[in-house]
């Protein structure tokens, strides 16, 4: 069990500062090449490597411009997310909480500017469930509790944890802002899939934390740029499901690499003479569902960045394409394992790796099966049958 502070502070001198964020994109993808073994058998994404993320501008693409952010249109983002996450998943799922600043576009608008005073590459990490009872106070709320799954909370600037909401929520759950000196990190994450990303357990023991540190999760932005008009909760699925679909990428890449030389010990033909694994290569649903992921974020990035709400019909589109493609990117994996012959039996083989990976999106629950029914009843005129779905 280890505080934040304790973590962070021999990389702190490596944070650049704000203007230094034009790094070159494949050094750093080289970088992670090197360094991906490194974050699985530590179980997380160092501090120093968050850093690096800083440089290319991976936390300040969510920031608002008012507050020197640079928000990238999701698209843009999107395509950045799955590149990181073909040369490692975990590291793409940290990276891909780079988005997430969108959620603090609710908080008061003084707050944001305490928040960003230093930069705007700022780095939030939440525990957000289960959500825990708190006792309101005179200035805000007393936090003490434990929350799971605060993926890449080693490297945070910003901790949030998930408290209930009230009347004055509609019944959303808040999240409450903590610094890292004022939350516990308890490092257990024992997974078969991602298992750089640090998702650990947050404690905090009796902190108080004022209202104007606390939001609603998908509530109403109090920052009017185009990037906090498009579906919150739409896009936090988004930046997970595209995780999947750069881990389906690196197993595609990996599965063409070697085919033309593996052959089996019982003299059968190497895999790539054989149909049934060029069938596999030749992956078109793969494509498809990636084609149709990305059209509709462009879609919909064209209705906000004219000053237009996204429909209920496009959010639906947005949650379904997420769902689809973490569902197919997963089959991918699969399959690819499935005609590999005995090789990926053993539990260093690169397939079997990225099989854990490209699992973890298709699990989550933005990208679960029930989002197929909910987007279904919200296209034929009904109300969602999930919360949460937009």
């Amino acid at each position: 069990m280890v505080h934040t502070d304790e973590v962070r502070s021999d990389a702190e001198a490596t944070v650049p500062d704000s203007g230094s964020h034009t790094a070159d994109f494949e050094a750093v993808l080289a970088e992670l090449a090197e360094r991906k073994a490194q974050f699985q058998q530590q179980h997380y994404v160092p501090a120093d490597f968050i850093a690096r993320l800083k440089q290319i501008g991976i936390y300040r693409s969510s920031t608002p411009a008012k507050f020197g952010g640079e928000p990238l249109p999701p698209a843009d983002f999107l395509d950045r997310i799955e590149r990181i996450s073909a040369v490692d998943g975990s590291t793409g799922w940290v990276a891909s909480f780079g988005s997430s600043l969108i959620y603090l576009a609710a908080l008061p608008l003084e707050t944001q500017a305490e928040l960003y005073r230093d930069g705007p590459d700022v780095v939030f990490s939440g525990g957000l469930f289960p959500v825990q009872p708190v006792t309101p106070t005179e200035r805000g709320f007393r936090v003490d509790g434990r929350w799971k799954f605060a993926s890449g909370c080693m490297g945070a600037d910003i901790l949030g944890v998930g408290i209930p909401g009230d009347e004055s929520t509609a019944g959303k759950p808040r999240t409450a802002l903590l610094r890292p000196g004022q939350v516990e990190i308890v490092q257990e994450w024992d997974v078969v899939g991602m298992r750089g990303t640090g998702s650990f357990d947050l404690v905090v023991h009796d902190v108080e934390v004022p209202r104007e540190w606390t939001f609603i999760r998908g509530g109403r932005p109090t920052v009017d740029e185009p990037l906090y008009r498009y579906p919150t909760i739409a896009y936090a699925a988004q930046v997970l499901a595209v995780v999947g679909a750069g881990v389906a990428r690196a197993a595609l890449d990996h599965a063409e690499q070697v085919g033309a030389g593996y052959a089996g010990v019982t003299g059968a033909p190497k895999l790539a003479d054989r149909a049934y694994y060029r069938t596999a290569i030749a992956e078109a649903a793969m494509r498809s569902a990636r084609a149709w992921f990305y059209e509709i974020s462009h879609e919909v990035w064209a209705t906000v960045v004219v000053g237009d709400e996204a429909t209920e019909e496009q959010n639906a589109h947005l949650r379904l394409a997420s769902a689809h493609l973490a569902k197919t990117a997963s089959g991918v994996v699969d399959r690819l394992v499935e005609i590999s012959g005995t090789a990926p039996i053993h539990t260093a083989h690169p397939l079997r790796v990225l099989q854990g990976d490209a699992l973890v999106p298709k699990q989550h629950a933005f990208l679960g099966p029930a989002m197929y029914d909910a987007a279904g009843a919200v296209l034929m005129g009904l109300p969602a049958t999930t919360p949460g779905f937009r």
